[in-house]
């Protein structure tokens, strides 16, 4: 069995390489960095190592890698080739390895069973924004594939560059959408399939990623490094833990997830992030402000919906405030976030960079966060 993953990172190695190598998959990494390919090339083997109490160290062998920027014609022939297709180049990249795919789909054999795409990125209906890129213009190849949405949970840190080996926290949740297989899933021991995803998706997005972003944007708002050393300061504690009580209320109401499994789920996602073994930076986890600050994210969307239902929103236009601050100076987003904060008036950046119009519930609360910034 083969499978084809598009970004050779370190959550492409960490997280969906290594349960692709354990479900018995050959796995090709795709990238275009090029020192990166040849690390990766250069080596039989690499070891993921798990920190925390479950923790262990998993050697991975059966994987090459190709350098889609300088072979295009082997990316293609590699997808042509494949069992399963994944990718976790973030959402905004999805559009560039789009074409690859494309025409890895219109070189597949006729006789080739359909090939499993999915996409491994922390965005609501991932998969979904994949397969429109891929069809765009060919619309005949969404026949030969079969698109499945996911929702994914590990935090894998910045790492040191020098190797391919990786370190990751213990704990992982690969979802899989079952309804697009019609009852003939791929075999991936390490994931879970589900009848409907989006609980699974919204639960993960506005608890871990709203969690670790509130942490991120208070710890670097207060010149802290690290998200560790940020949770041991009392007040960002709260602010998280404020957020997260937000969140929670919203997806225990939607949802109907037990309030006690999801208060501990809550907690033990910050618990996750005060690992003192993943040493991940404020910095790092706030990247891409300006995607982290739009509608459907993990601030305004779930704000938004608590607004409309009339409960509090306080604590998540808190965190919206303290993103605001972002300025890391090596993030293009940060840049250019700030050069809007000084272009635009408060309420038009709501508009334009959270999709929240006048006349909105949230419109004069996030206004007002972004004039008293």
């Amino acid at each position: 069995m083969r499978a084809v993953h598009f970004g050779a990172g370190n959550i492409g190695r960490g997280f969906v390489g290594v349960i692709l190598h354990r479900a018995g998959y050959h796995v090709t990494f795709v990238d275009v960095n090029a020192e990166l390919i040849d690390a990766i090339n250069a080596h039989d083997s690499y070891v993921v190592h798990e920190v925390g109490d479950h923790g262990d160290d998993i050697t991975v062998t059966g994987f090459d890698a190709i350098n889609s920027q300088a072979d295009p014609e082997a990316a293609v022939r590699a997808v042509a080739e494949a069992d399963i297709v994944t990718c976790a180049v973030g959402p905004n990249v999805m559009k560039f390895i789009a074409p690859v795919i494309r025409k890895g789909l219109e070189a597949r054999a006729p006789e080739a069973a359909r090939l499993t795409v999915m996409a491994v990125e922390n965005a609501i209906g991932a998969t979904d924004q994949l397969r429109e890129h891929v069809v765009e213009g060919a619309p005949g190849v969404a026949d030969r594939a079969v698109f499945a949405n996911t929702a994914v949970d590990r935090i894998v840190p910045g790492q040191d560059p020098s190797g391919i080996d990786v370190t990751v926290e213990d704990f992982f949740e690969w979802a899989i959408d079952r309804t697009p297989f019609a009852g003939d899933e791929p075999r991936i021991p390490d994931a879970h399939y589900v009848d409907d995803l989006q609980p699974y998706i919204e639960r993960k997005l506005f608890t871990v990623n709203t969690g670790h972003a509130t942490t991120a944007y208070f710890g670097y708002r207060a010149g802290i490094e690290t998200i560790a050393e940020a949770l041991e300061r009392p007040e960002i504690l709260a602010a998280v833990e404020a957020a997260l009580q937000e969140t929670s209320k919203l997806i225990v109401d939607r949802f109907g997830f037990d309030p006690d499994e999801h208060a501990q789920y809550a907690a033990r996602a910050i618990q996750r992030f005060r690992n003192p073994a993943l040493p991940d930076t404020c910095v790092r986890i706030g990247r891409q402000p300006l995607r982290k600050l739009g509608r459907e994210d993990r601030f305004v969307r779930p704000a938004a919906e608590l607004a409309e239902r009339g409960a509090e929103t306080d604590a998540l236009v808190a965190a919206y405030g303290a993103a605001l601050a972002f300025d890391a100076s090596d993030d293009e987003q940060a840049a250019e976030l700030q050069q809007l904060l000084r272009d635009l008036s408060p309420a038009e950046f709501v508009t334009q960079v959270s999709g929240i119009e006048q006349g909105h519930p949230l419109f004069d609360t996030l206004t007002a966060a972004v004039a008293t910034r």
